[in-house]
């Protein structure tokens, strides 16, 4: 798209539709590399599920006691495990992609903003697609490992075995690492909302208790167990989310003052 030119209805069509068949495409390739390499995604997929894990080797040498464990995982469908591959290889493809994702999506609606509103939007998506990956990174190195190992091993009897699926693992860990991302989205939300002049932060400091419940509502239901540990480790870094909120829109207040 080009800013010198006003293009008709059917042109922003047809360059709406070029950018998403160019998103597909480059999808689609990343895609098939990692399903060629088939071995390296699923030694990082499955890496938390046996004491080998990066996690679990620092919290031993910080002289924590994690104790040897591997849990197995079974398949129980024919043809599941072709599935989960095609399923885990999408999501590598879209996760090496997504930088290419929205600087496609930008270049499609930035000719549309003003200047000023331009910047506001690079910044926006930019420090958005850093917390969505440090969220994503917290979840995969430090909550799901912990989760995994309290669920994985818990057992109400010696005489129950725990047999746990190659899809209730998968569902898991991609679960989580979404939610954690979104959950990561918190300050550059109340950025934008503070920029527009629709949040305070006297607002979000007179709800604080309230937000602190919610927070641990959330977390309980993000991390189904009864570990208080695991609760803790997912409350305290949305809380400093949170907090971090509270600075990032006093500091928008005062420099627009």
């Amino acid at each position: 798209m080009t800013q010198n030119k006003e293009l008709t209805f059917w042109e922003h069509l047809d360059e709406l539709r070029g950018s998403i068949v160019r998103i597909l495409a480059a999808v689609l390739v990343f895609a098939i590399a990692a399903f060629c390499f088939k071995e390296q995604v699923f030694a990082a997929v499955l890496a938390p599920k046996s004491d080998g894990f990066a996690t679990y080797r620092l919290f031993e040498s910080l002289g924590a006691t994690v104790g040897p464990f591997k849990v197995s995982l079974i398949n129980t469908e024919l043809a599941q495990q072709f599935l989960v591959h095609i399923k885990i290889s999408f999501f590598v493809g879209l996760l090496a992609v997504s930088p290419y994702i929205l600087y496609a999506l930008f270049r499609f609606v930035s000719p549309a903003l003003y200047t000023s509103e331009r910047r506001i939007a690079v910044k926006a998506v930019g420090s958005g697609y850093l917390m969505f990956i440090i969220g994503t990174l917290l979840a995969y190195f430090l909550i799901f490992p912990l989760t995994f190992r309290f669920l994985g091993t818990y057992q109400v009897s010696a005489d129950v075995a725990n047999y746990i699926s190659l899809t209730s693992y998968i569902d898991t860990l991609l679960t989580l690492c979404l939610l954690m991302g979104l959950m990561f989205e918190l300050p550059v939300l109340c950025w934008v909302l503070a920029r527009m002049g629709i949040l305070s932060h006297k607002f979000l400091t007179t709800y604080r208790r309230h937000a602190v419940v919610a927070i641990c509502i959330a977390s309980a239901i993000i991390t189904p167990t009864a570990d208080a540990f695991t609760l803790f480790v997912v409350v305290v870094p949305i809380y400093l989310l949170y907090e971090l909120s509270i600075g990032i829109v006093k500091m928008t207040e005062n420099k627009h003052l």
